[in-house]
């Protein structure tokens, strides 16, 4: 039987900012899976920048190669498909 790590890293960082490369550091240590957030009320946080899991994690999955991807918590916002 083989232990399987995961870590959480949490959406603050911009993409082309290090946010790829925080991703992608993940997999050099052996990480099995990484989970995400989506946006939620943390006072330490609070102003500033957190993008959402699901657009996050698809360009994580086309950033890395073996890295399992997933959510704690995915919120759940009622958005009109008509508004932009």
């Amino acid at each position: 039987m083989s232990l399987r790590l995961s870590t959480v890293i949490l959406p603050v960082r911009p993409w082309h900012e290090g946010g790829r490369d925080q991703w992608r550091r993940a997999e050099e240590p052996g990480f099995h899976t990484a989970y995400s957030y989506d946006p939620l009320s943390w006072r330490s946080f609070r102003g500033l920048p957190w993008f959402g899991a699901i657009p996050t994690l698809t360009a994580v999955a086309a950033a890395t190669e073996r890295l399992r991807l997933g959510t704690l918590v995915t919120s759940v916002r009622p958005r009109s498909p008509i508004a932009a």
